[in-house]
């Protein structure tokens, strides 16, 4: 984390947090007509850990495989949200249960596909926001492995 403080790095993630929230539930907006306060917290959640994939590590993850963990980081997310406020407050706010390969009608293989495709806007976002904002250098990109 080079020289920064720590109170200026958590500003930046807090920062993160709230984009990464305000554009999960817009996504949830134009999908499916509303969404869910659980998604604000669990969308900003996502944007701070897989946009940090490239932040936080001294070794270059090529972008596929930043695209690959953060496919799973977001499952992993939607899951632990899902057990939580479906499945332990029975909020219903969604049922993947319908869908081929699926997990507790909480996660599924399509979503999964689905997010390692929105981790690569994620990425990018988070290194965005952190140049545009907080005059952090531009990073640079591994296509290969």
């Amino acid at each position: 984390m080079d020289n920064r403080s720590f109170g200026a790095e958590l500003f930046r993630q807090f920062i993160i947090f709230l984009a990464g929230g305000f554009i999960y539930g817009a996504i949830e907006i134009m999908y499916r007509g509303y969404t869910h306060p659980s998604m604000f917290i669990t969308g900003g959640l996502c944007l701070v850990w897989v946009g940090g994939l490239n932040s936080f590590f001294s070794v270059k993850i090529p972008v596929l495989l930043q695209m690959l963990i953060g496919a799973v980081i977001i499952t992993a997310a939607e899951f632990l949200c899902g057990l939580i406020v479906n499945i332990g407050f029975g909020m219903d706010v969604w049922d993947y249960s319908g869908l081929p390969f699926n997990i507790m009608g909480q996660v599924c293989l399509l979503f999964l596909c689905l997010w390692f495709v929105l981790s690569l806007p994620a990425i990018f976002i988070e290194d965005f926001i952190r140049q545009g904002m907080f005059g952090e250098e531009k990073k640079k990109y591994s296509w290969k492995f």
